[in-house]
């Protein structure tokens, strides 16, 4: 039976011992595959692992398995998709407005998951993004259909409210004029002139021509009277296109109303009234 030398882990030569030993010597880790051993005569030093007596001894060592998932890089969620999703979401409360960059970053957002090659996803996402921002973009011209009208109402109810104001501040300057004149009422003639009112605005009409100076008229039959012997309920200024200075009777005023169906009157008292077509009818304008 052949003996073999070994050298050792410290370094040094062992030996000559047996191959029943050196099995024990392998058993018990005293030596391993890549120890040098030679064969008792031989004059090559081999690892023990190239000896095909002792190859079956050594274990091949087998990395245990890892968890699942372990070692793999986390699949991020596109960014982009989900602000696709939410500002196709917020397009019900914009009005569509956000919409449309949320389907333009959903459109990038899906090109950029789709090439990723699984790096990325949020694919369903950035597809539902697109999806929620296209509605609401087609939904727009329902959107505009809805919100005009609103919108066109609202700019004549703010046109009724100044007109309604501008009456009332000139109903304010003839009372102020009338007072600094024994309480008689400026000349129907020149009463623009005459009350001398601070600021040209309020003779303007918002839904007036705009070219025009003055959009209001003066009941000519209050020419220079007595405040007193006036029935107040008798009609003072009305809307009109005479321009300045215009006065006159219901001749005078606008056949059509600038906003709202309404037409804006002031009595002798300086009340404003808002009276629809039918209502006209009831003014007083005699003294």
């Amino acid at each position: 039976m052949a003996n073999y030398f070994v050298i050792g882990g410290d370094g040094k030569q062992y030996g000559p011992i047996s191959a029943e030993d050196l099995r024990k010597w392998i058993s018990e880790n005293r030596v391993g595959a890549q120890s040098q051993a030679q064969a008792e005569g031989a004059a090559v030093w081999q690892s023990l692992s190239e000896f095909p007596e002792f190859t079956g001894l050594f274990k091949v060592f087998t990395p245990p398995p890892l968890p699942a998932g372990a070692g793999a890089t986390p699949v991020k969620t596109s960014g982009l998709a989900v602000t696709s999703l939410v500002l196709g979401i917020l397009g019900m409360f914009t009005c569509g407005l956000t919409a449309l960059v949320g389907l333009i970053l959903g459109i990038v957002a899906l090109v950029k998951v789709k090439g990723s090659k699984g790096a990325l996803k949020g694919d369903g996402l950035a597809l539902a993004g697109i999806i929620v921002s296209a509605i609401f973009l087609l939904m727009l011209p329902v959107f505009a259909a809805m919100l005009l009208p609103a919108l066109a109402a609202a700019k004549q109810r703010a046109e009724t409210i100044n007109c309604v104001n501008n009456e009332k501040q000139l109903a304010l300057a003839i009372k102020i004029y009338a007072g600094d004149n024994n309480d008689h009422f400026p000349p129907a003639a020149t009463w623009c002139d005459a009350i001398g009112a601070g600021s040209g605005k309020i003779f303007k009409c918002p839904g007036a021509n705009p070219d025009s100076r003055c959009d209001y008229a003066f009941n000519s039959k209050l020419d220079g009277m007595d405040e007193s012997k006036v029935n107040p309920q008798t009609v003072m200024i009305f809307e009109s296109d005479g321009g300045w200075n215009a006065n006159g009777g219901p001749e005078l005023m606008i056949g059509k109303p600038r906003h709202e169906n309404i037409f804006v009157v002031t009595l002798a008292d300086g009340s404003v009234w808002q009276l629809r077509q039918s209502q006209l009818a009831t003014l007083r304008w005699d003294p």
